[in-house]
């Protein structure tokens, strides 16, 4: 039974070693920077999409809520934190926060808590240096779309979504019509590397 326990590690080890090397690196976004680039040509894909699909890969885009409360929480505030180092990096861009609740109460009231909520999320964002300008639009979709399907108290549902809805139109880059700039320019940032290499070094010369 030893020997059988032992030769099956064995056979997993080995499976895992000799998978192809770089099956991991195509995750579906930079990888596929052809299929994206066909997608935007053919109408399929917008760039809003493509910078949304990455806001939501690199941040978390949903914060939740105590019962019948609008009041952000400290696990609230360091999601919206993250939310807001993203945006700013983005100046281009604008976005839209969406508030919800659960199913417990009425349609009015849940729809009014959802603005509330949706509001203190702006708020909160605004202060880290935000334009209010680039917050388009804040919508509350009370109970009518929960994450949750059910008909008790659940915090999952009590939450709101921030998402990317498009481009500043006055922004220079988006008159110029240079949204590819927009979407990669940390991908091209990334890739820049700073030669270390002195003059000397250059010319076949060691230093120390």
């Amino acid at each position: 039974m030893q020997k059988w326990i032992i030769t099956l590690g064995l056979s997993v080890a080995v499976t895992a070693c000799t998978r192809e090397a770089g099956y991991e690196i195509d995750q579906g976004s930079f990888g596929n920077a052809t299929l994206n680039n066909l997608q935007v040509m053919n109408g399929e894909l917008t760039y809003a999409q493509i910078l949304g699909q990455r806001f939501a890969a690199e941040v978390p885009t949903q914060i939740n809520f105590a019962f019948n409360s609008a009041q952000l929480d400290e696990t609230a505030q360091r999601v919206l934190l993250r939310q807001a180092s993203w945006i700013k990096q983005f100046p281009e861009a604008r976005f839209r926060v969406y508030g919800h609740t659960d199913a417990v109460g009425s349609t009015s009231y849940n729809k009014a808590l959802g603005q509330r909520r949706a509001n203190a999320a702006v708020a909160f964002l605004t202060r880290q240096g935000i334009s209010r300008s680039r917050l388009e639009a804040v919508v509350s979709f009370g109970k009518s779309r929960p994450l949750i399907d059910t008909p008790d108290r659940d915090r999952r549902n009590r939450r709101t979504v921030t998402e990317v809805s498009g481009f500043v139109d006055r922004n220079p880059l988006v008159l110029d019509g240079k949204y590819a700039e927009v979407i990669y320019r940390e991908y091209v940032a990334s890739a820049t590397y700073g030669s270390r290499l002195s003059k000397d070094t250059a010319l076949g010369e060691t230093s120390e």
